[in-house]
């Protein structure tokens, strides 16, 4: 049977699957970050890879990355994270393994697979915004994704509150500095001395007032980025997935209601949580082997 090999490569882990045609997993790997003067190591990734492939018939390989990505050429201009900057990430992959691969950002990645198999199959143009310790998100226009090299996506920089905090981006009042999980619960814990994550403070909302008026800060923050994206890009859906929107009803339902209250001519999106949850980046560089298999 023939299987493609999906990576997710992050700052503290990379994971790694053997996929099935379904986007099953059949093996999987996990293993800690390994780092070369401060740099995550290329040469592991491919381990991990190669060591998946071994007695198998490996069709292609997708790699899912964080940072500024080039999908057309899997060039990283930059990754923080990762350490990694000016990095020809595909190129180096396909030489140490051997295999047809493509590298497409992380974000970018889980979107294609709700784009494609998840919560806004087969519609045209569709938002996906994975709301965890920073915010992106992926566009697709037309059915197809806005990239710009790699550039397209930072949602979480939009200015939201021109007189808030500064973002570790450099510039004051981000969608980042009130929406992110880590903001959401540090600025519980500057309002009441109590420390609490973005979790706890979901769980809260029906008896903490102060949960509340920071998720209501976070959801109108949420719906000032989302009117924006509505009116550059005309989104038939936005997918709201991530580890804060995990708290389900109490998230979607709160930023459908605040962006729909603020759109006149715009086409008014459904607002939906996604369905692959933890599992869109796995399902989406699945899809980006079986592309890369094609292309050969």
């Amino acid at each position: 049977m023939v299987h493609v090999v999906a990576v997710d490569v992050g700052g503290t882990s990379v994971k790694a699957a053997l996929v099935d045609r379904d986007l099953n997993p059949v093996e999987t790997l996990r293993e800690p970050t390994r780092r070369v003067d401060g740099s995550v190591d290329v040469a592991h990734i491919a381990d991990l890879i190669t060591r998946l492939a071994d007695g198998h018939e490996v069709a292609g390989v997708g790699v899912a990355v964080p940072g500024i990505v080039d999908d057309a050429t899997g060039h990283v201009h930059t990754a923080v994270n990762l350490g990694w900057h000016d990095l020809p990430l595909r190129s180096r992959l396909r030489t140490l393994t051997g295999l047809p691969l493509l590298v497409r950002h992380d974000v970018r990645t889980g979107g294609l697979a709700e784009f494609t198999v998840g919560a806004a199959t087969g519609v045209p143009n569709a938002v996906f915004l994975p709301i965890g310790t920073g915010i992106a998100a992926a566009f697709q226009v037309d059915g197809r994704p806005v990239v710009a090299g790699g550039f397209a996506g930072e949602i979480g920089h939009v200015v939201v509150d021109p007189g808030g905090a500064t973002c570790n981006c450099g510039q004051v009042g981000c969608l980042e500095t009130l929406a992110a999980a880590p903001a959401v619960g540090r600025r519980y814990t500057e309002r009441t001395g109590r420390e609490a994550t973005a979790a706890d403070v979901a769980t809260r909302l029906a008896e903490d007032p102060d949960a509340r008026a920071v998720w209501a800060d976070a959801v109108a923050a949420l719906g000032t980025a989302l009117t924006l994206a509505a009116t550059l890009f005309g989104p038939e859906v936005i997918v709201l997935g991530g580890g804060l929107a995990e708290a389900g009803d109490a998230l979607v339902d709160p930023v459908r209601e605040d962006l729909h209250a603020r759109l006149t001519f715009q086409r008014e999106p459904r607002v939906v949580r996604a369905a692959l949850g933890q599992d869109a980046g796995r399902a989406g560089a699945a899809l980006l082997g079986w592309q890369a298999a094609e292309q050969g």
